[in-house]
C-alpha cells in the first residue's frame, strides 16, 4: 500500500457511516448471537483455535454476518481474501485461487476466502469455487440473507457448516447504541448526546433486530439535530420517529422469507388459530405479496386440510378469489380476510390424502384385473360375459347394495378414512358400515377351509428373541424421542447427557445440536473410552466432550465457566440417595432459562415377581407371606431406590430451585423371556457390596426351605417362557 492508498483508506474510515465505523473488531466487542459464539460454542472454539472449516453465515440483514467474517480475518493466521458476489466474477475467483495456491506452495499458509452475499453467485461461479473448496485450497466463508439450502450450490452446502444468525434482541440493540454513544474514536463519545428512553425504545422497536438499521437511524438523528444552548444534542421521541419512520419487514418475495411466512400462514390456518392466520396474512399483504399467490395456497388448503369436513370451504375460497378479481386492492383485502377466517375456523380433515395411499397401491401392486362384473358390457358382454353379475345400486333400497368394487388383491383395503369432524362426522359411521358389508359380501363367496398344519418356523425362543430385540429397540427409541420432544433441543445449544451409558441420548443430542456442543458424563473410564472411540467417526469439532463422572459429581467433572441450555438423562437419579442435593448441583450448571429433561424408571412400580406365578393349589398362608415378603422390598422407607414416586421427584426438583414445567407418568409393558440366567440371579447370592438378591430379601420373612420351594415354582412355571412385564416411568421437564 503506497502513501496515497493509505490516505484514501484513512479518509474512508473517517467518513464511513456510523454502522461501518462501529463494526466490532474482536469477539469480545461482538454483541448478540450468543447461541453460536457464546463461551463453549463450536464456532467460538473454532475461531479461537484457528481451526475453521468452510462455513456459511445465514441470517437477516444487520445481524453480524460480515462482522464475524472480519473478526475471523483479524484473528486467523491464514491469509484472508474478501470478495463481494455482486461485484465479483469468475475472473476474481480465479485470481483469489491463484493467490491461495501461491501462499500454500511458498509459505504453507492456508487461505480463507470470504464471499459476501454468496447467493448472488450464479451456478457457474459457484461451480468454479467447488473443486478448490473440496481439495482444501481455500476455506470458504459465505454470508447470505437467503436460505443456503435453496440458493447455494448443494455441493458447496454439503462441504460447509451452516450457522444461522438471528435478529438481535432489544437488549442487544440497546447495548450497540450505548456503545456507539460512548466510543470517542469511532462513535459519538466526543459529543454530548442525550437520548430519552422512549426515543431509544422507538429506534430499537422499528429497527426490528437490525443493528445497521438502528445505527443508521441514530446517525441521522445526531447529525441533523443541532446542539442546544448548553451544547447538548437532545434526541427526543419526535426526532427518533423522523429518523426511522417505518419498520422494515423481513420479507423477500423471491426468497426464503417468502416461503417461511406462507408456511407459517398455512400451518396457522391448518391449526385453526385465526389470530395467527390473520397476523401472517397481514405480514404478507404489508410486504407486497401477490394476493393471487395467497389465494392459490388457500384453494389448496381448502381441499387438503378442510376437505370433506366442510365441503363448502372450497366454494367460499373460490368465490372470494373471484370477488377479489372484480374489486382489487385495497378493498380486496376483505375477501382475503373472509377466506382466511372461514378456513381457520372450519372443521379440519385431511381425508383427501387417501388418494396418495391409493396411488401407492397402484404403484406397488402387481397387475390387478378389473372385477368381471365391473367391466364394460357394451362391446363384448355377449362374447366374454363382461358386466355380468353387476348389481345396479338404484334398484335397491337407499340406492346402495353390497358388492365387490376393488380388485381381488385389494379386498379389505381402506384408502378413505373419514374424520370425526364437521360434515364427515355425519358420514363416518355409514362409510364404515358399508365398507364392512362389502368385505362380508366378498368373503361369503369363498369356501370354508377346515385345514391345519405344523409350524415349520424356527424355535419359539429364537422367534421371541428376534421379536424382543426389535421391541426393546423400538421402545427405547420411542422413549428417547419423547424425551427430546420435551427438551426441544435447538441446533445451537449446549447439551449435557447426564448418564451417557451407550450413548443413546448423546448421539441424538449431537444430531440435534450440530453447531452448539454436547458433553457426555460417563460413569467410568471404560465407558468413556468406548464413547470416544465411537465419536472418532465424527469430525473433531463435532465430537461430544466425554468426561468421567456422574450427576452427583458433576461439579468435579466440568469446568466452572460452562453453562448448558439443556441437560438430558435416563435413570440419572434412580439409585441416587441424595436426589435433591444432586439436582441442586445440576442447577448451577444450567444457563438462565435452561431446561432439565429426565426420563426415570420408578423402581417402586417394578413388576412383582410373585405376580407372574399361578398360585392355584398353593397353601394360602404360604402365598400370603410370599407376597408380603416381596411387597416389603418396595415399602422400605429407608431405601432411597424405592421410597419415591413421580410426585416426590417433582417436589425434589422444586426444592432444588427448579420450576417443574411438565411431568408425564408413563406405564410401560414389555415381553420378557425368563431364562436360567435370570432365575439364578434372582435366587443366588449377590456379590459383596451390592444390593441383596431377591432371595436374600425374601429370607428376612421366609425360611430357606420356603425360598427353595418358591424357586421350584419359578423353574416349573416360568423357565424358558415368555411373560408380560409391567413397570412405570416418568418424564420430567424442569427449567431454571
Amino acid at each position: 500500500m503506497d502513501l496515497f492508498d493509505h490516505n484514501r483508506q484513512n479518509t474512508i474510515e473517517k467518513t464511513a457511516p456510523l454502522a461501518a465505523r462501529m463494526r466490532p473488531r474482536t469477539l469480545d466487542e461482538f454483541v448478540g448471537q450468543g447461541h453460536i459464539i457464546g463461551r463453549g460454542r463450536l464456532l467460538r472454539r473454532a475461531i479461537q483455535a484457528d481451526q475453521l472449516s468452510s462455513l456459511i453465515f445465514y441470517g437477516p440483514p444487520g445481524t453480524g454476518k460480515t462482522t464475524l467474517a472480519r473478526i475471523i480475518a483479524n484473528t486467523t493466521h491464514a491469509h484472508f481474501i474478501a470478495l463481494n458476489a455482486v461485484l465479483s466474477g469468475v475472473k476474481d475467483i480465479r485470481a483469489a485461487i491463484a493467490t491461495a495456491q501461491e501462499k500454500m506452495g511458498m509459505f504453507g499458509q492456508r487461505t480463507i476466502l470470504f464471499v459476501d452475499e454468496v447467493h448472488r453467485f450464479n451456478k457457474a461461479q459457484q461451480d468454479a469455487l467447488l473443486p478448490h473448496v473440496e481439495n482444501g485450497t481455500v476455506i470458504l466463508i459465505g454470508a447470505t440473507t437467503e436460505n443456503p439450502y435453496f440458493e447455494v450450490n448443494k455441493a458447496l452446502v454439503s462441504r460447509s457448516r451452516i450457522f444461522e444468525l438471528k435478529p438481535l434482541s432489544d437488549d442487544d440493540l440497546r447495548a450497540i447504541v450505548r456503545q456507539a454513544l460512548a466510543d470517542e474514536e469511532r462513535g459519538y463519545g466526543k459529543l454530548n448526546v442525550s437520548i430519552t428512553d422512549d426515543a431509544l425504545s422507538h429506534l430499537i422497536n422499528v429497527a426490528n433486530g437490525d443493528a445497521r438499521g438502528v445505527l443508521n437511524a441514530l446517525e441521522l438523528a445526531v447529525e441533523t439535530t443541532p446542539p442546544g444552548a448548553d451544547g447538548v444534542i437532545r434526541i427526543t421521541t419526535e426526532i427518533a420517529a423522523e429518523s426511522i419512520q417505518k419498520r422494515a419487514v423481513l420479507y423477500d418475495k423471491d426468497g426464503d422469507a417468502h416461503f417461511d411466512v406462507i408456511s407459517a400462514f398455512i400451518k396457522s390456518v391448518r391449526g385453526s388459530d385465526a389470530d395467527a392466520a390473520l397476523y401472517w396474512l397481514a405480514k404478507m399483504v404489508y410486504a407486497g405479496e401477490d394476493p393471487r399467490f395467497i389465494f392459490r395456497r388457500m384453494l389448496i388448503l381448502a381441499s387438503e386440510d378442510v376437505g370433506m369436513a366442510d365441503p363448502n370451504a372450497l366454494q367460499v375460497v373460490v368465490s372470494a378469489a373471484q370477488a377479489f378479481e372484480y374489486v382489487g386492492l385495497p378493498e380486496g383485502r376483505f375477501h382475503l380476510t373472509q377466506a382466511c377466517l372461514y378456513l381457520a375456523t372450519a372443521p379440519k380433515s385431511n381425508s383427501t390424502m387417501g388418494f396418495f395411499d391409493a396411488l401407492a397401491a397402484v404403484e406397488n401392486e402387481r397387475e390387478a384385473d378389473v372385477p368381471n362384473h365391473l367391466k364394460d358390457s357394451n362391446r363384448d358382454g355377449d362374447d366374454f360375459g363382461h358386466g355380468a353379475g353387476y348389481l345396479y345400486p338404484h334398484a335397491y333400497r337407499d340406492h346402495w347394495v353390497a358388492q365387490q368394487y376393488l380388485p381381488d388383491s385389494l379386498q379389505g383395503r381402506g384408502f378413505y378414512q373419514p374424520s370425526t369432524q364437521g360434515y364427515e362426522a355425519k358420514i363416518h359411521a355409514e362409510v364404515a358400515r358399508r365398507r364392512e358389508a362389502q368385505l362380508a359380501a366378498m368373503l361369503s363367496t369363498a369356501d370354508d377351509a377346515p385345514w391345519g398344519g405344523t409350524d415349520s418356523a424356527p424355535k419359539a425362543h429364537n422367534r421371541w428373541l428376534q421379536r424382543t430385540l426389535s421391541t426393546v429397540g423400538a421402545q427405547l427409541a420411542a422413549q428417547r424421542d419423547k424425551l427430546f420432544a420435551l427438551a426441544k433441543v435447538q441446533r445451537h445449544e449446549l447439551v449435557l447427557d447426564l448418564n451417557a451409558g451407550t450413548g443413546l441420548l448423546t448421539w441424538e443430542a449431537a444430531r440435534r445440536s450440530p453447531v452448539g456442543g454436547v458433553w457426555a458424563l460417563a460413569a467410568d473410564e471404560r465407558t468413556a473410552e468406548t464413547l470416544r472411540r465411537q465419536a472418532e467417526n465424527l469430525d473433531a469439532l463435532n465430537r461430544p466432550q466425554v468426561v468421567v463422572g456422574t450427576a452427583a459429581t458433576v461439579a468435579e467433572s466440568l469446568a466452572d465457566e460452562i453453562r448448558f441450555e439443556v441437560m438430558v438423562g435416563r435413570n440419572v437419579l434412580t439409585r441416587d440417595a441424595a436426589k435433591t442435593e444432586t439436582l441442586a448441583q445440576l442447577r448451577q450448571f444450567l444457563a438462565d432459562g435452561g431446561r432439565l429433561a429426565l426420563w426415570e424408571n420408578i423402581p417402586r412400580h417394578t413388576q412383582r415377581l410373585y405376580a407372574l406365578l399361578d398360585a392355584s393349589g398353593v397353601d394360602a398362608d404360604f402365598w400370603r407371606r410370599v407376597a408380603a415378603a416381596e411387597e416389603a422390598i418396595y415399602a422400605a422407607a429407608g431405601d432411597s431406590m424405592v421410597n419415591w414416586d413421580a410426585a416426590d421427584l417433582a417436589e425434589m426438583a422444586a426444592q432444588a430451585g427448579f420450576t417443574v414445567v411438565q411431568m408425564i407418568e408413563s406405564p410401560q409393558t414389555a415381553e420378557f423371556w425368563v431364562s436360567e440366567r435370570h432365575i439364578s440371579r434372582w435366587f443366588g447370592d449377590a456379590p459383596a457390596g451390592s444390593r441383596p438378591s431377591y432371595a436374600q430379601r425374601l429370607q428376612q420373612m421366609l425360611s430357606a426351605a420356603e425360598v427353595s420351594q418358591l424357586r421350584e415354582m419359578f423353574e416349573r412355571q416360568l423357565l424358558n417362557r415368555q411373560v408380560v412385564w409391567h413397570s412405570k416411568g416418568v418424564f420430567l421437564l424442569a427449567t431454571v
